[in-house]
């Protein structure tokens, strides 16, 4: 079976969770939609979120899906269930996959102002394990400059390093990239964090998840690789595109959508 699926993002963070499922080995289709327009998330109220995910579960409705991939943590944290009660189609979210893979007691998260304010990963995690400590950071600048074409490798370590510095700080063992768009510095931060600590991207664990939940189908048969990606976006297509082939090798067109007025 060919799967359907769908990831979203206020822009390149998705990629991280697209990448890892193009290393995976069911077959699909993907509709990958950047809201662009909107970008970024992480510095919004919940209400803000609410309004744009229910735009998202909308124009995605007409899509067919199988299975909808939640690239996105602020919208993962504040309207989660809007997708999974709208969508009436299985949800992967980065935050509950990757609560399962914790393995120390003192976990470091950083993230958008969105999700820290939300505390979803604190609850999340604290749920699963009564001992843990959870510090949270938020990294307010990191998706602005992790959007631009050329990066500002000097802002983005200088950035990197403040807003490590509390969490380092409090010996933690583990730190979670939070936000689908920080993997994507991963070098950078594995630069400036110690060896011993685990760098978590949520991804893995949400792809996991994925092949799991589809392999267990008996009307699941993997067969060989054939997939394709179609691009959409709010605003910007043409920096996207460039975006698109500077991160993904993929040279594909991008289609403009409006959320308001095509959901």
């Amino acid at each position: 079976m060919k799967l359907r699926l769908g990831i979203f993002d206020s822009g390149i963070g998705g990629f991280s969770v697209l990448t890892t499922l193009l290393e995976s080995d069911l077959e699909f289709d993907v509709i990958y939609l950047a809201d662009i327009a909107r970008n970024p998330y992480g510095e919004k109220n919940v209400e803000e979120i609410r309004v744009i995910a229910k735009q998202i579960a909308k124009w995605f409705k007409t899509k067919k899906l199988d299975g909808l991939l939640i690239a996105c943590n602020t919208t993962n944290s504040c309207a989660l269930d809007i997708l999974q009660n709208d969508l009436n189609v299985p949800c992967f979210d980065l935050i509950e996959s990757v609560s399962e893979t914790i393995t120390e007691n003192k976990v470091g998260v950083l993230a958008t102002t969105a999700t820290v304010n939300s505390s979803f990963y604190k609850k999340s995690l604290e749920a699963k394990a009564n001992n843990i400590s959870v510090f949270q950071q938020a990294c307010p600048q990191f998706v602005s400059e992790i959007e631009k074409i050329p990066l500002n490798m000097k802002k983005i370590n200088m950035l990197s390093e403040f807003y490590l510095k509390p969490l380092l700080g409090q010996n933690v063992r583990e730190i979670i990239l939070g936000c689908s768009h920080y993997p994507l510095i991963y070098k950078v931060l594995r630069a400036k964090i110690p060896s011993h600590i685990k760098i978590i991207d949520p991804s893995l664990s949400l792809i996991k998840n994925l092949n799991n939940f589809f392999k267990a189908s008996e009307n699941n048969k993997i067969i060989a690789k054939n997939n394709n990606v179609e691009f959409f976006a709010t605003a910007n297509i043409d920096q996207f595109s460039l975006k698109v082939t500077n991160w993904l090798e993929i040279n594909k067109k991008i289609s403009l959508v409006n959320l308001q007025t095509d959901a």
